[in-house]
Order: C-alpha cells, then structure tokens, then sequence
C-alpha cells in the first residue's frame, strides 16, 4: 500500500510538472511557467527568460490545441510553407510553441471607449550574451554588430555613426542573440493590424521590455496586440523559418496572376539623384531590355520632367510608353507625404486621401505602370501602420505592386498583401550615396542581415555595384554578384549603372537576365553572424549557392551540400587575383567542399540537375 501512495504521489507530481509546461509538437520546445516570468529551453536547454502573465498553476488543466500552417507565397524565401504548434489559451494570453519558436499574443473582449491596454511582455538578455542589435530610427536603417552588452552610446545607422552622450536604449527588430554556444533566438512580431501599432525594445539593463508605439484609437469590442514572435534553434532554423508569416493572416486577394516577382533596374544608386531625366530613364530601360529585366524604376522627381529643358516637353507618360515599348513594365515612386516633406523630393501629397490615391493608382494602372515605390514613412505608429495597409488594398484594386521605403520592417505583410514585395528597412547601398562609414563596414554588415533583418522578410537592399557611386566600395565583384541570391527580395533592385553591367563577361549579364526574384526553397549552409555566410536557394530545377567573406582576412568558407546528390552541370563565379581581370568563371560537373574566399569576397554557383533537364 506504501509504495502504491508513493506511486501514485509521484505520478501526481509528474502531472503536475508537466502541466506546469507548454511544449511544442515536436518537443524540441519547452516553455515552463514560474512566478512572474518564463522560463524558454531547447532540447533542455535554457534559451530565454520572458516576462509574461503566466504563473505555475495558469497552465494546470489547460489543453494544448494543435495549429498547423500549411499555405503557398508568391514571393519569398519559400513558395511552400508549412508549420505546427500547440495552442495553450491562458486569459487573455495566446501561446503558441511551434516547432521552430514562440509566438502569443494579447486577446481582449469587451473593451467600451478603451486606451489600448499597457503591453505586459518583457524580455531578459543577461550581459555577457552575444547579441547583434539595432539601434530603432524610424526607417529601420543601421547595423547589427555583435556585442556582449546593452551598454552601449551607440551602433552606428542612418546617418552614419552618430555618437550619443548617453546609452542607448531604444532598439528595433529584429534582435538576435545566441544564448547557448550554437543555440539562437531572433526576437520580433508579426502580423499588423489597422487598429494596432508595431512595438519595439526599450530596455533598462538586462531588461527589455516590448512597448507599443503611439496608438490614439479608443477600442470597443475585440481587440488584440500583433504577434510577439521568438525563432528559436540552430542557426539554420533561424535563417530558414517562415514563422513571421506562419502567424500572418493569409491573403483574400482572389487574383493574384498579376503579380510577378523580379529584377529591376534603378536609377538612383550612380546619380544621387531622381528620375527627372528623360534620357537617363531611357539608358535603364535599354539597360533592363538588354539584360532581360523586367522592370525599370522610374525614381523621385519624375513629376519635374517636363520642366527640363533637355527633355524637351516629355513627361511621366512617354517614359512609361517608352519602357512599354521595350517589353520592359515600369515602376514608379511616390511621396508617402507623412515622413520626409519639405525639402524631400515628390510627387507629394497623391495617396494621402483615398479618393486621390484610387484616382493615382487608376491612372498608373492605365498607362501601364506595374507597381509603385512609396517613400518616407514617419515610424511604427497606428497611423502608419494604417496608411501602409490602406495604401496595399488600394494598389491590389488597381493591380499593382508595391515597394515600402524609408518605412519599417516586414511584419508578415507579405503574406496577407502579397502585392507588397518587398521593404527597404535596412541599411542598404544606397548609404554609398551619403556618408563614408559604409564603404568599410558593408562586408561585415552584409554577413550579418542573412541572419537578422532578412530572416523576417523581403529587403530592398539594392545589391550588386561594380563600380563605385559617390564613396567607394571595397567589396569584391564577386562578393557583389553574390548579393542578389543571398539578399531575399521580391523586387531585387539592382544598384549599378548601365555602363558598368554591360561592360561585365558575358557570362554575368546571362546570369543576371536569368536572376530568380523568388524561392522555392532556401536551406542554411554555412556561415556565422558577421562573420560568413553561405546559402542555397532553388527556383525550379536550379541552385543558386552564394557565399561572401565578412571579414578583412582570407577566409575558408565550408560548402557542405549533401543535398544536392544528382548530376549536375555548374557555372562558378569567383574573384580572381588580377585587378584587370577580377572574374573567375568556370564550368564544373562536381563542387567542391570549401572556398577560399579574399578578403571581403564572395563567391556564386548556379547548378543545374541536368538529369531533369
């Protein structure tokens, strides 16, 4: 009887221990509730302490549901995309564990005239865990350098590296750290909403709480916060997860045949200047014709064109039909009108109302523009948050693709508005324009944003650059190429000037005419924060393998492919020694396992399964 009560009082407390816990359908997740925070491990290890409304008993009796995300993207860095977690309802907390992180959310009923409810979430980065954060500016536009502490003035960004007199303690998503050698979690949200703003991190110490920006609404009914999301594993889990769009609503567009990813000409990186220009605009549409581009940018200023004289009374339109003519569909920008106004370059003040914006997209769509580059957003609040949103619907009525710039960050947009292609949010090579910090960190920065900014969705980086624009790079070609495979974005501008693409081997002018601009599928090869990066990515029946060296020393790169076991045709894009001659380009039946990489270099394989040729 003694060892039947010490059975049963065991089996009690097993139960009890397990209802103290949520995990996630493939047990690699474990979350377990204490007395004020919780506690996140994987595979038994601690990753994350989190402040969240959950006590050890809130969990007892409380049923996991099974959520399973299986749904199909126009764009992205998988075309398929599929997902499981458990469910666990605790007040007017939603929890989720899938198998590769954590999301949840706050859920409220019954609010009448109501402040949006104070966020309740915290998380805890102990000093001494690297970290890769980014100091918030409202454009999303700076650097992630690796650090061990949140004592710092300064990480430099938009505008260069301005130095602060006190600590900064204001930071953006994504923020990625590795808690356990080998272990990462990437800490952001997902899933805005017009009645909600983004949030970002403030923290105090080791402490960094979420805080919702401005959001002025008064609330009656239902409402909920964005998803808190956590992506949590290996660095591959971390770089391949689609859980940002796992957590999205899905599209209700019913016709989506008009939206088409892909590469783009653009004006802007070689003249720091618009698009008022009718001949220069011409020089990208020959340059887009030649190399097999779809689309041409038409930039800032083009509202200005006829007031050039050597345009000679050409406006808007005769670019449009001239890039139509060509069999290239043109782009064109726009002034959000809400950020950057005076002073900034328009059109200005065409979508702000949306009378005026329905008439502005009806016009686009009749003179045959494909999509619009809207600019200069003011932040992460509800207003914004809005706008954009309303901006996307109005665009989807009139069949046209949207670029976000000088706005934030994807929060799973792509996926409930595919016709947003892609998002500027980064500090990208345009910066080459504008200040010289770029030119030394951009190696480092670039092996770093595979691993934080563009794991949660498209980046207009606008890579690529062989020349030099107003501050050198010091980028390999190589290392430039392989920016467009590496770099996910639905629109992939590229940076160059007509000359310079021109002038490269025949060779990379057909690899650039044949640039995918979406993703079957995207698998982590090798590489490290900062450091290196390699990755694969398939369109059809083809690899585009690309790896850049972030570091100023030569650097072996690991290549393991072990999944690519089929015969394969292969043509390698390296850099040479020879400053005359910087190509190595090279066709291949076998690959090897490594690459020496120069100094801030890079390399591209295109492989091709000839079996299914």
């Amino acid at each position: 009887m003694k060892q039947i009560i010490m059975l049963l009082a065991l089996m009690g407390a097993t139960m009890t221990a397990m209802a103290q816990r949520a995990i996630s359908p493939n047990g690699k997740l474990v979350l377990e509730a204490g007395e004020g925070s919780c506690i996140v491990k994987y595979q038994r290890k601690q990753v994350l302490e989190v402040k969240l409304p959950v006590t050890k008993t809130s969990l007892k009796g409380v049923k996991a549901q099974r959520i399973k995300a299986d749904y199909n993207m126009i764009s992205g860095k998988r075309l398929h995309c599929t997902n499981e977690a458990n469910e666990y309802r605790l007040g007017s907390l939603v929890l989720r564990l899938y198998n590769d992180g954590l999301a949840f959310r706050y859920e409220y009923t019954g609010l009448k005239d109501s402040e949006v409810p104070a966020e309740q979430t915290a998380y805890i980065i102990p000093e001494g865990i690297k970290r890769w954060m980014l100091q918030w500016s409202d454009g999303y536009e700076g650097f992630y350098p690796m650090t061990t502490t949140a004592n710092v003035k300064t990480l430099g960004g938009f505008g260069g590296a301005v130095e602060q007199q006190d600590l900064n303690t204001h930071w953006g998503y994504p923020l990625l750290m590795e808690p356990v050698d080998g272990v990462f979690a990437l800490i952001t949200e997902a899933n805005i909403e017009k009645q909600q703003s983004a949030s970002s991190l403030f923290n105090k110490g080791e402490v960094f709480s979420v805080k919702q920006d401005q959001n002025d609404l008064k609330l009656t009914g239902d409402w909920h916060t964005p998803w808190r999301v956590v992506i949590i594993g290996s660095l591959g889990d971390v770089v391949e997860s689609t859980l940002v769009t796992d957590v999205s609503e899905p599209s209700k567009l019913s016709d989506t045949d008009w939206i088409k990813p892909g590469v783009v000409s653009w004006v802007y990186w070689a003249y720091n200047h618009g698009s008022n220009d009718f001949n220069i605009i011409k020089k990208y549409v020959d340059m887009a014709a030649a190399l097999k581009l779809p689309y041409v940018l038409i930039d800032a200023e083009w509202d200005e064109m006829d007031k050039v004289a050597s345009n000679e009374g050409k406006t808007i339109e005769d670019a449009v039909s001239y890039a139509v003519s060509k069999g290239v569909k043109p782009l064109i920008w726009y002034n959000s009108s809400v950020g950057w106004i005076n002073g900034a370059p328009g059109p200005k003040f065409r979508l702000n109302k949306p009378e005026d914006r329905e008439m502005e997209f009806a016009w686009c769509e009749k003179i045959g523009v494909a999509g619009v580059k809207i600019d200069f957003f003011s932040g992460d609040n509800q207003m914004n948050m809005s706008y954009c949103q309303d901006l996307l619907e109005s665009a989807a009525r009139h069949h046209l693709m949207i670029n976000f710039h000088g706005a934030t960050i994807p929060r799973g947009w792509q996926r409930t508005y595919p016709n947003l292609l892609s998002t500027e949010g980064v500090y990208g090579a345009e910066w080459y324009n504008n200040v010289p910090t770029f030119t030394k960190r951009a190696a480092c920065h670039n092996a770093t944003l595979p691993f934080t900014r563009n794991v949660v969705g498209p980046m207009d980086y606008t890579p690529c650059a062989f020349s030099d624009s107003q501050h050198p790079h010091i980028t390999s070609h190589a290392h430039e190429l392989a920016l467009t495979a590496l770099f996910e974005s639905g629109l992939q501008h590229l940076a160059d000037r007509p000359e310079s693409f021109l002038a490269q081997p025949q060779q990379v002018q057909d690899y650039l005419s044949q640039l995918p601009a979406a993703w079957d599928e995207t698998r982590f090869v090798s590489g490290y924060p900062g450091e290196s990066v390699v990755l694969a990515r398939r369109s059809g029946k083809t690899w585009y393998i690309a790896g850049i060296n972030g570091t100023d020393e030569q650097k072996e790169l690991n290549v393991p492919l072990a999944f690519l076991k089929v015969k394969i045709s292969a043509t390698l894009f390296a850099d040479s020694s020879q400053k005359d001659a910087p190509w190595d380009i090279q066709t291949a039946t076998t690959l090897p396992k490594t690459v020496t990489c120069q100094p801030r270099g890079g390399f591209v394989w295109v492989v091709k399964d000839i079996n299914k040729q």
